[in-house]
């Protein structure tokens, strides 16, 4: 059984976690269907969806199929059972500038929102984590 991943950050392909994404990449570039507000935030400068539809920009990103195995080391990355970092939902994603085309549910992940109030927001809400951006990322603990 596979399910649907929605990535909009370090695990897109080649940015710096994507040794980490063991899935099946859906062709295309896909959006969230609601706006969502992403920053970049942390001494690591890492990406933060924070789950408040309605707010922020519609988010671009990848889709990929991964199997029980690949979700656990994304879920491991980033850290869903500790306090304070990521959290898996399901969201609706369709393809980017494609007006009308398949919509999907996806399971993403959100920041925690209340760590906006203790961490360094560098950037933000943004529409697109790009590689120039990743390019500022630092593999660590903020």
């Amino acid at each position: 059984m596979t399910d649907l991943v929605f990535v909009y950050g370090t695990l897109k392909q080649g940015f710096p976690n994507f040794r980490v994404n063991r899935g099946t990449r859906v062709a295309g570039e896909f959006v969230t269907l609601r706006p969502y507000p992403l920053y970049v935030v942390g001494d690591i400068r890492v990406p933060w969806l924070v789950d408040r539809p309605g707010s922020g920009h519609p988010v671009a990103g990848e889709l990929y199929r991964v199997d029980a195995q690949a979700l656990a080391l994304m879920d491991e990355l980033e850290q869903i059972d500790e306090p304070g970092w990521y959290s898996r939902r399901e969201i609706e994603v369709g393809p980017r500038g494609a007006a009308g085309g398949e919509t999907a549910t996806a399971f993403v992940y959100f920041g925690c929102a209340d760590r906006l109030e203790s961490i360094a927001v560098h950037l933000g809400p943004i529409a697109e984590y790009t590689e120039d951006l990743a390019r500022s990322y630092r593999d660590g603990d903020f």
